[in-house]
């Protein structure tokens, strides 16, 4: 039935439903058609007359979710996941009702005041169903099996993600939003949830073992789906199929639907996708060989389509100007109107990519970004006792004292604001460089419920030197007055706006990108910013020092996923150790401390335990063999939101293997990348996390070894403040470095036999590269052939240590971003074909593609 009660796409990219519609006015039973009567009984099955009714209560304020906890006081019965709601159902034999979404979700807040909290749906939702509420962030896994249950069914995805599934948990019937009794939002032939809900109680009562039936080929259907694109027949053979030419592939495909004058790629709505930035940026920096491959001029293309796209982004509207940090994607194909929603994943991420952009750039205005970023995540989302909050919601009251929140109420401004708070000289000024209007400058087909009348999303339009020509006025006296109105705007927000939700629950695999990006930032700023380094290098360290006292249990080796008021029950899934692994691995290259890297280590050894397919295919499950209720297990292939699990965890395989000269490690990096080789083959571009592994699996890992350099009482010598400059540079391959600061011993030395001998000579330091179990000694520093690791030659790091001499960054951090006029890059390829490739179903929108070529694979393996 899952099948016949299918979707073909959304509604104004809010939802979906227009296919069910027919089906469920039809009447799939022959029934009359929706709003035919249901079980008010008790029990949806067969309905014995002497079973007692079953009463339920709401255990939402049971949950540590601030997103499930915010349903405590909706008339539905929500029950927490787990055997008890489970068991329940089979008992009671009924349908449970599957609600997932997370605290910063617009259409989630939507749904609930039109369905959720209307006392006509929840009489029978808890009558007839068992209603769960469940946070995508806190279950991912489960998130995940039946979001592709709805990708495979209606073609598209989002949230709030709901199903209805057997008491055997498998899927019946899916989709994201649908309107409620009181629902205002005009969409057509958009099925409404009271009518889904008669006539689904009808059908369960009247035709359950069809639904079963049906149900149980859905599942088996979802299996061979992500089963697919895997050889495991050609385990242990490496990846031959696998080459560079994958690089040059995904390269064309980025710049075909590339955006050359919004910058991203496709059309509305558009994400920032740091995966695709990060491989565009990448992708110069490889060694030479792969640069003869893909093209030098096509490798310079790539990293202007991504520096291009940066500076669009950092301009618009989804960059909070007054404040800090970005909003999660944008609505309009300019990045005008975001979903004003802040994610702990989108920013950390936007941070490691503009900090390989200034590094490649050495643009000011870029730097500016990546002390914005930072200054968002070291205040706003930073835990007092060490570790970062998840994220911010879009909805908000606008003034204190309201009673209705609206999107985006915090962040949006009225012309009349701007002449309150400014006064009459600044504001023309400023309402020029914001693009203010009268009448707002958000246009009606983008404000469905007009909240946004009058209303002006800020972003950056103009230049202060055009505007000096504008207003009669020296440039500085309009950089000085744009600085100060910011100033006073964002004094103005503080006092009278009320701030959106916090959802203050640390996620283990978010706070490893966050760690990895600060650690990297505080490297790459020392020579020319040493508070700031310490301070960002400080929450870094902090953060893992947060989550390896509460999260990890050091008995077991094992994670948690979540903490909040204490640690959760959820044990870490497969992203919470890749994310993590990768973040104090930069954590380690940023301090050269040990015991980062030793714990690294520690958890790979975990993860490939729990989660490695050592009996199939290879790669890596989402969940353990042992996690109970999961009907499917699935693993994380295609880049999202958030970076391949699978292609992250290869990364981390090979840079570990290069620290530690395991070759195990080396091995399990190269069968996880084979493990989709046949998907990769297809679409390279959706892949992007796995291009350094495939670089690595073919030309090797290259590992810098430093020995030696400390004074007496620790310090760094000069010399070994030159080799750190490595940290200057763009990510490239997959190179690592090390430094061996203890002359007599250490972890590391006892980990990799081949550095126990490898000593500084005379207080001099040496250093030598390490590659395929073999290393060469390449001399001492200071010489004609200095080594600064894999990523950067001598001369690239010393124009790099000049361009950082010549930034103010007492005035960048004053004007975030920066004060700057467009850069003159080098023309970027045309966009040939507009395709819409959501890398991650949007809030409620839709996530197919729109190309016209072979469809990627419905379903991640």
């Amino acid at each position: 039935m899952a099948a016949q009660l299918r979707g073909s796409g959304s509604a104004a990219g809010v939802g979906t439903g227009q296919g069910i519609a027919t089906a469920l006015k039809n009447g799939l039973t022959g029934t009359a058609g929706v709003g035919s009567g249901h079980n008010t009984s008790g029990n949806a099955g067969e309905n014995g007359g002497d079973k007692p009714e079953l009463v339920l209560t709401n255990k939402a304020g049971e949950s540590r979710s601030p997103y499930v906890r915010a349903h405590k006081d909706n008339p539905v019965m929500w029950q927490l996941w787990g055997d008890e709601a489970i068991e329940m159902a089979r008992r009671e034999n009924r349908l449970l009702f599957l609600s997932v979404g997370y605290a910063a979700c617009h259409w989630c807040h939507v749904m609930e005041r039109e369905s959720f909290e209307n006392e006509e749906v929840a009489s029978i939702l808890n009558s007839a169903f068992i209603p769960i509420k469940i946070d995508r962030e806190e279950r991912p896994d489960i998130d995940r099996i039946y979001m592709n249950f709805v990708q495979a069914t209606t073609g598209s995805g989002g949230w709030p993600l709901n199903v209805f599934v057997t008491p055997d948990l498998e899927p019946v019937f899916g989709g994201t939003y649908w309107p409620g009794p009181t629902s205002q939002t005009p969409f057509e032939d958009q099925v409404d949830f009271l009518g889904i809900l008669n006539k689904l109680s009808t059908v369960w009562r009247e035709q359950e073992q069809r639904c079963r039936s049906d149900s149980k080929q859905i599942l088996e259907q979802l299996k061979s789906f992500a089963a697919e694109g895997t050889f495991g027949d050609r385990l242990g053979e490496g990846s031959d199929g696998l080459d560079i030419e994958l690089l040059e592939e995904a390269n064309q495909h980025f710049a075909s639907t590339f955006d050359s004058k919004n910058g991203g790629f496709g059309s509305a709505p558009k994400f920032p996708t740091p995966s695709k930035l990060s491989f565009l940026l990448r992708l110069g920096q490889y060694p030479p060989v792969v640069i003869d491959v893909v093209g030098a001029a096509d490798c310079r293309n790539a990293q202007n389509m991504a520096v291009t796209t940066l500076r669009k982004i950092a301009r618009g509207g989804i960059h909070d100007h007054i404040g800090n940090g970005f909003a999660r994607y944008s609505v309009t194909a300019d990045w005008s109107l975001p979903h004003f929603e802040k994610m702990l994943y989108d920013n950390a991420q936007l941070l490691h990519v503009y900090l390989d952009a200034f590094l490649l750039s050495r643009d000011a205005e870029l730097l500016g970004v990546v002390y914005d970023i930072s200054t968002y995540l070291t205040t706003d989302l930073a835990h007092p006792a060490g570790g970062f909050y998840s994220s911010e919601d879009a909805d908000s009251l606008y003034r204190k004292g309201d009673s209705e929140k609206r999107e985006g109420a915090f962040y949006v401004w009225t012309k009349r604001e701007f002449e309150n708070v400014l006064g009459s000289q600044a504001e023309p000024i400023l309402s020029a460089f914001f693009n203010v209007s009268g009448h707002g400058n958000v246009e009606p087909e983008n404000d469905a419920h007009d909240e946004f009348l009058d209303q002006n999303v800020l972003a950056i339009v103009s230049t202060p030197s055009a505007l000096a020509s504008q207003f009669g006025m020296k440039e500085e006296e309009v950089v000085r007055i744009i600085k100060e109105g910011k100033a006073a705007l964002r004094a103005h927000r503080e006092k009278e706006r009320v701030r959106p939700v916090l959802d203050d629950k640390i996620v283990v695999s978010w706070n490893g990108i966050a760690i990895g990006a600060l650690a990297r930032t505080g490297a790459v700023i020392k020579g020319f910013d040493p508070v700031k380094s310490e301070e960002y290098l400080g929450f870094a360290i902090k953060a893992a020092t947060f989550i390896k006292e509460n999260l990890y249990d050091e008995s077991s080796k094992i994670l948690y996923r979540i903490w909040r008021e204490g640690r959760g029950d959820t044990e870490g899934f497969a992203d919470d150790y890749a994310f993590l692994i990768e973040g104090l691995i930069d954590l380690y290259e940023a301090t050269f401390d040990e015991k980062w890297l030793q714990w690294a280590d520690e958890l790979q050894q975990t993860q490939i335990s729990l989660f490695y397919d050592s009996d199939s295919t290879s790669g890596f499950f989402s969940t353990p063999a042992s996690a109970p209720h999961i009907i499917l297990r699935l693993k994380d292939g295609m880049d999202t939101s958030e970076p391949s699990t699978n292609g992250t965890s290869a990364s981390n395989l090979y840079r570990l293997s290069s620290l530690l000269n395991d070759a195990s490690y080396a091995e399990k990096a190269k069968t996880t990348i084979t493990g989709f080789e046949s998907e990769t083959l297809q679409y390279p571009w959706l892949f992007a996390s796995f291009m350094p592994s495939v670089v690595a699996s073919q030309l090797g890992v290259r590992g810098v070894v430093v020995a030696g350099g400390s004074t007496a009482d620790g310090a760094e010598g000069e010399r070994i403040g030159k080799v750190k400059e490595f940290e200057k540079s763009p990510r490239g391959g997959l190179g690592t470095f090390a430094w061996l600061k203890d002359p007599q011993g250490g972890w590391l030395r006892g980990r990799n036999e081949l550095l126990r001998e490898f000593r500084g000579r005379d207080g001099v330091p040496r250093v030598m590269v390490c590659e395929g179990g073999v290393c060469v000694e390449e001399g001492v520093l200071g010489g004609e052939r200095e080594v600064v690791g894999s990523v950067a030659a001598t001369a690239e790091t010393e124009v790099g240590k000049e361009a950082a001499k010549e930034f103010d960054v007492s005035d960048v951090k004053a004007a975030l971003p920066p004060l700057v006029e467009d850069k003159k890059v080098e023309p970027v390829q045309p966009q040939r074909e507009q395709e819409q490739e959501e890398n991650g179903a949007a809030d409620g929108a839709a996530a197919s593609s729109s190309s016209s070529a072979a469809a990627p694979p419905a379903l991640s393996s």
